[in-house]
């Protein structure tokens, strides 16, 4: 039995969940106040502020005059804060964005006084596979956390292991963050319960002392508790106070043997709620935008851009995190917390746009305004289509597209623009109001041309970009009053624009690099023809198929597709669509007890869309009959239902080996969940799935033995792959091998309407409270997802699915030039270029000489780098975080204009330095995580344009 007890005093913090933000920081406030003054009242006192500095930001903004209170606190080592910026959901946001996370954390921790160098994880819903790696790399080298631990650990710590053999020691929570609080029900009888809670957990404890968690979510520690147990202390059973790294750096002894490898997911001792991975779709596609658009934003900034903004990069990072909160990006929260999650997004990606279509612009004003400029985010050379707006062309002509070292390459036409945009009759004594509608030369979007003015009509001509001389809005005004009063009655006024058209064309790109192209009109019986088999369409009573020369796509009968891959390998019944009820909450699926599955379609129609030669498209419409919610007892869906048609949008591009696939359907059915199948060939007993810096194998079963079916839903980020099916995905979706592992299911719709249930049939206690979400429902909302099906007979690693899923998630940048039309196109220019096979690429940025971008920034992201359009400051450095997705390691090379390279662990701090002349080759072992820091010497020449 153990012969001490150790209490943490400390509160678990959701920042937003039952509650919005706002009311939850008004307790928070309240609840600090408590502990600030408890702390000063007591030497003997410790308080430890949940691994989260999210929780001091907010309160310091209500009270600023605290700031040096918490200082002195903090360097007392009474008061714990850090490492974390916020307690993450990590399956939900990207490995980079946890990494960030710890950053801005850690700064802040270290603004304050220094962070506790402990991993603290107490509420997350499992954790994943790199976690040990991202801590060990940051240099911490102990972790806490509660839920995902499998049954195989009997102590209260383990060794966990990341998939590269990096290791954390890891307090295990095993009682939960709260287990101290029942010792402390009836205050004199702390002893004797403590006494009894002691010898019942013996087993776990070994010698050491037992760890006494004293505290709960949104509550201060009573201010008496520290007299309590100085009361109840004993000769047999003495009692401390402490904080968590306190504990775990000065109280444990015992050698750790357990060891524990890859993610934690078990159910074994708590819940882990999987059915947060699929509710609130909106909340999980809007964390992807954000992260694709701030990756974007850094990336361009850093190569293209002399403007620093790294104060609004930092507010974009800072917005996403808070964001990643494990009760806000899942969606377990009301509906107006959901609102604020999903608005807080939508501010990230917008800040993060800006700052990318500024960094954009500097390029872009060497290029013509008659073209575009094209910007690969991927440190990796490649073709890819982008959409422009050209003058169409007249008959008998073509478009074709010229880069800037001449070469000519075909265009495919999309759609053309309307010309006519208005057509008006007025009394003379109107033209006035029509004017009002100009500003200076803008009109209806484009830019007056000319304009003719003739007795009883005036025309406007507009265009993108004007050919005619200077225009004079006065003198038009002065024009159009003569011709009224000379010519009283009625006019005709016509807007007229120049004839415009969609076209797709194909680019070239340098790695991290940037390109021009031009699209003109030329003889028909001249232009090139593509260079990749094309991509073909075609619509007929015999067969509805895409073909590319790569992948063959045959609609069947169902409207499912038959997709055959390069390799011969034939996916049949991809795309079907399984839906069936759901009586559960936002944090578990639960079927009704009398389930109805609605599978097959009523009614499909097939529509030619495009017919290539670049892209091919078919659009699959079927209509299913959904009922429209629950029955009364909510064992059984109800009998109404509702015709729902679902488009499926299928896609072929030249020269990539996968179809790509829409789906969207407007919502009208609620408590429900919708499943998108990709059948196998065989049964297939493993899936792996790629997320976080890791590519991690599951079974078809999970860890049970708590209050929680252990369903075998799981989380992918970027891929998910069975057999010889690999899925590319767009945002973060949840899937399961079902059907023995016959078949492939990702999850597109779960729709619910409330937080949690009191009696939920697959567990046994609620999660929350019982409050309504009708928002969840996505009643009346189209429900769209993006995927693309990769069949490969060799898996994810031989069908090469981490360069195709960066591909897929990450198109090219197009912007219009702003030089004067007509000139000289610019040179292709590349930016820094990474080779290796299963070699991924999370972030490319700029870093000051003084490494302060790790964390940058006060209160809510306020930058203390250089001010905005200072441009780079001496001996910046352009960061390159990368991971190698293999069992096996990798060589990865990169090359740019660069003179050395600064080996950094996780926070930025220098490892090794070594000279590397444009070109640096790493040797990363398996699934290895390495930051490298690429600097010029100042006195190097440079390419940078």
């Amino acid at each position: 039995m153990p012969n001490s007890a150790v209490f943490v005093p400390h509160f678990h913090w959701d920042r937003e969940w039952y509650e919005p933000f706002q009311v939850f920081r008004h307790r928070l406030v309240t609840a600090l106040d408590t502990v600030l003054e408890t702390l000063e009242a007591n030497p003997d006192f410790r308080f430890t502020v949940d691994g989260q500095m999210a929780a001091v930001e907010d309160y310091l903004e209500m009270r600023p005059e605290n700031r040096e209170r918490v200082v002195a606190l903090v360097r007392e080592g009474r008061l714990a804060i850090g490492p974390w910026l916020i307690l993450l959901d990590e399956f939900l946001c990207s490995g980079e964005t946890i990494v960030r996370n710890l950053q801005m954390g850690w700064a802040a921790a270290e603004r304050l006084g220094g962070s506790m160098t402990i991993g603290y994880l107490p509420d997350m819903f499992g954790h994943v596979a790199q976690m040990p790696q991202i801590l060990a790399r940051a240099g911490i080298e102990h972790a806490a956390l509660w839920r995902g631990v499998p049954g195989s650990v009997e102590g209260h710590a383990f060794r966990w292991r990341a998939p590269d053999g990096s290791e954390v020691r890891t307090e295990f929570l095993f009682d939960g963050y709260d287990n101290g609080l029942d010792v402390l029900l009836v205050p004199d009888q702390i002893g004797r319960a403590l006494g009894e809670y002691a010898e019942m957990t013996a087993e776990r404890w070994g010698g050491d002392p037992v760890l006494a968690m004293a505290g709960t979510d949104h509550n201060a520690p009573d201010p008496q508790l520290a007299a309590w147990l100085r009361k109840a202390s004993g000769v047999e059973l003495p009692i401390s106070v402490a904080t968590l790294d306190e504990y775990i750096r000065g109280h444990v002894r015992d050698e750790v043997t357990s060891v524990v490898t890859g993610e934690l997911r078990s159910h074994v001792r708590g819940n882990i709620l999987p059915g947060v991975l699929s509710v609130r779709l909106g909340l999980k596609q809007r964390m992807a935008v954000a992260e694709r658009t701030v990756d974007h934003a850094e990336r361009v900034n850093a190569l293209w851009s002399r403007r620093d903004d790294s104060a609004f990069l930092s507010l974009a990072w800072h917005k996403i995190i808070e964001s990643t909160a494990h009760d806000s990006v899942v969606g377990s929260g009301t509906d107006e917390t959901c609102d604020q999650v999903a608005a807080r997004l939508a501010e990230a990606a917008q800040t993060a746009r800006a700052v990318r279509d500024a960094a954009l612009a500097e390029p872009a004003a060497r290029v013509p305004s008659d073209a575009y400029l094209v910007a690969n985010p991927l440190p990796s050379p490649r073709t890819a289509l982008v959409e422009v707006d050209v003058l169409a062309p007249a008959a008998g002509t073509a478009l074709v597209a010229t880069g800037a070292d001449g070469s000519a390459h075909p265009v495919q036409l999309i759609s053309e623009d309307p010309t006519v945009l208005s057509d008006e009759r007025m009394d003379a004594s109107q033209l006035e109001r029509v004017l009002r509608r100009i500003h200076r030369r803008e009109l209806f979007g484009l830019l007056i041309d000319r304009y003719e003015l003739t007795p009883g009509s005036l025309v406007f001509h507009l265009a993108e970009v004007p050919a005619g001389g200077p225009f004079d809005l006065l003198i038009l005004r002065r024009e159009v009053a003569a011709a009224a009063a000379a010519h009283p009655g009625e006019w005709q006024v016509r807007t007229l624009a120049e004839a415009r058209a969609t076209a797709l064309v194909p680019v070239h790109v340098p790695a991290s690099g940037l390109t021009a192209l031009r699209v003109t009109t030329a003889d028909r019986n001249t232009t090139p023809a593509p260079r990749l088999t094309p991509a073909t369409a075609t619509v007929s009573p015999s067969a509805d198929a895409l073909s590319n020369g790569l992948v063959e796509v045959v609609v069947a009968d169902d409207g499912t597709l038959v997709v055959t891959g390069a390799d011969g390998t034939v996916l049949s019944g991809v795309g079907r669509l399984v839906d069936g009820g759901d009586r559960g909450d936002s944090y578990n699926y639960a079927p009704p007890a009398r389930d109805t599955l609605v599978s097959e379609p009523a009614q499909v129609t097939v529509e030619l869309v495009e017919s290539g030669p670049l892209r091919a498209r078919l659009r699959v419409t079927r209509v299913y009959e959904w009922p429209d919610a629950l029955a009364a007892d909510r064992d059984a869906r109800g009998r109404t239902t509702v015709p729902t048609p679902v488009e499926m949008l299928v896609e072929l591009r030249t020269g990539e080996p996968f179809v790509r696939i829409s789906t969207a359907f407007l919502n009208r059915s609620a408590d429900h969940r919708l499943r998108f199948h990709v059948p196998l060939p065989r049964p297939v007993t493993l899936s792996a799935s790629a997320g976080q810096f890791a590519v991690t194998e599951r079974g078809l079963t999970a860890e049970g033995g708590w209050g929680e079916y252990p369903l075998p839903t799981f989380p992918a980020s970027t891929f998910v792959s069975a057999g010889p099916a690999t899925v590319l995905l767009d945002h973060s979706s949840e899937y399961e091998l079902v059907d023995d592992g016959s078949a492939l299911a990702l999850t597109l719709l779960r729709a619910i309407g409330s937080i949690s249930v009191n009696i939920h049939p697959l567990r046994d206690e609620p999660a929350a409270s019982e409050i309504p979400a009708p928002g969840a429902q996505d009643l009346g909302m189209r429900i769209e997802n993006r995927l693309a099906v990769l069949p490969s007979a060799t898996g994810w690693q031989g069908a090469d699915a981490v360069a195709l899923a960066e591909e897929f998630r990450g198109d090219v940048l197009v912007t219009r030039g702003t030089a004067p039309a007509g000139g000289t196109l610019p040179a292709d220019v590349s930016g820094v270029r990474v080779d290796g096979k299963d070699v991924s690429v999370s972030s490319i940025r700029r870093v000051p000489a003084d490494g302060d971008a790790h964390g940058a920034g006060n209160g809510h992201g306020a930058g203390d780098g250089h001010g905005a359009g200072d441009g780079h400051g001496a001996g910046d450095g352009i960061e390159v975080r990368l991971v190698a997705l293999s069992d096996t390691g990798s060589t990865a090379r990169l090359t740019g204009d660069f003179t050395e390279a600064t080996t950094v662990d996780l926070l930025g701090r220098p490892l090794s330095t070594t000279p590397a002349q444009d070109s640096l080759e790493l040797a990363l072992s398996p699934w290895e995580i390495r930051t490298v820091v690429l600097r010029q010497h100042p006195t190097a020449p440079t390419n940078r344009p």
